[in-house]
């Protein structure tokens, strides 16, 4: 996995499903047939319940394995992949996104969260973010090694930068990173943004959970009511296609506002 160059958190996702296949088995892995393989993932599936996203998750750590270490392609081959589901992603509305900024209980927060909603940047981006990746002249963040190990600029709003500067004043000059964690040297870790935005959320009364990912989608969706095309939120959000990125024409209301409902006529 190392050599195919994966992220560390892949490494450690797909590890542990291994684990989980090794212990059902309970034999070595030579002695593994396709049928195996599909009543491992039967389990799954129907008598654990877990998601269609863990069930796609452990098959592909189980075609690493047998197609690329063990060289058994034969194995998982024809085993079919889960149809995923098609949830609509949880959005904010400008009215409780201003809540949210004004339920940030610090310098830190308030950053933290104008940081997520103002770039669109996924949690283990935000968390790498560098002082010196940041670029207010031009309106701009620079985005190191985002999903699939790519770069790319994002937006940064004046309102954002002024928070960002704010919260610096208590950051010491020997931080590379704008968020620094509790141990020197290192950056603040993915949990704990994540438990200080759900925090923030519940101190802000929304009704619904509030996560990182959903200040992603509030960013995506707001922009595209606001007419910037799909296009330009696809860079700026790191998708590789425009179909990833027009989930958020199910949940825009740009068009839908315009629409006079039929009771409304009566």
């Amino acid at each position: 996995m190392s050599l195919r160059a994966f992220s560390p958190r892949t490494r450690k996702v797909y590890r542990n499903h291994l684990k989980g296949f090794a212990r059902w088995f309970g034999r070595a892995p030579d002695a593994t047939t396709e049928a195996d393989v599909r009543a491992y993932l039967v389990e799954l599936a129907d008598e654990r319940k877990l998601s269609r996203s863990y069930h796609a998750q452990a098959l592909s750590a189980l075609r690493m394995l047998f197609i690329h270490v063990l060289r058994r392609p034969l194995v998982v081959e024809a085993v079919p992949q889960p149809r995923r589901a098609r949830k609509l992603p949880v959005v904010l509305s400008r009215d409780e996104m201003r809540r949210v900024v004004d339920a940030a209980a610090s310098p830190h927060q308030r950053a933290l969260v104008m940081m997520l909603y103002s770039t669109g940047l996924r949690v283990s981006e935000v968390v790498r973010v560098r002082v010196e990746d940041l670029d207010g002249d031009r309106g701009m963040l620079r985005v190191r090694a985002g999903k699939g190990a790519k770069d790319r600029y994002t937006l940064l709003s004046d309102r954002c930068q002024a928070a960002i500067n704010d919260h610096l004043r208590f950051r010491t000059a020997r931080d590379v990173w704008l968020f620094p964690g509790g141990r020197e040297g290192r950056h603040v870790t993915t949990r704990s943004v994540q438990k200080t935005v759900a925090r923030i959320g519940l101190r802000a009364d929304l009704g619904k959970r509030l996560t990182p990912h959903v200040l992603r989608h509030t960013f995506a969706t707001h922009l595209l009511e606001s007419g910037t095309d799909i296009r330009y939120i696809q860079k700026l959000l790191g998708h590789s296609t425009t179909r990833t990125t027009e989930i958020y024409t199910h949940v825009s209301n740009a068009h839908l506002a315009r629409i006079r409902n039929p009771l409304d006529e009566l």
